[in-house]
């Protein structure tokens, strides 16, 4: 393993969640590598939201928590933009094994990559 990828597995820590035989690929590089990144790098996506909430002017201290709700999983669902922002945060502390592995499997790790995500910040709406 090479010096950046030895560094970015110290700093993320340990796996988060069970991982056994019985566990698939996706749910052992989310348990293993999803898990431990967007913890780490929570501060940073609450900040990209606060500021993607003032960028587009949205009112959202005066909206319903169902309607602030909606407004995070438009967010993350139908603004392209915002949503590769906050993948290319996750991706940037894969290791180079874990983006091949990630290469092989795009489609199914970003859509856990970003249900995680949003239910993550679904979970501190009280922040915004």
């Amino acid at each position: 393993m090479n010096t950046r990828d030895t560094f970015i597995s110290q700093l993320r820590g340990q796996a988060i969640g069970t991982i056994s035989l019985e566990s698939t690929m996706e749910e052992s590089f989310q348990n293993e590598t999803l898990r431990p990144i967007l913890k780490l790098q929570n501060d940073l996506f609450t900040a990209a939201f606060a500021s993607y909430i003032e960028k587009n002017k949205i009112d959202f201290e005066t909206k319903t928590v169902e309607a602030k709700l909606v407004v995070i999983d438009n967010a993350i669902q139908k603004d392209i933009k915002f949503s590769n922002t906050m993948r290319g945060i996750i991706i940037g502390l894969f290791t180079a094994e874990e983006y091949a592995i990630y290469s092989k499997n795009t489609s199914s790790i970003n859509k856990r990559m970003m249900s995680m995500l949003m239910e993550r910040l679904k979970s501190q709406v009280q922040l915004f």
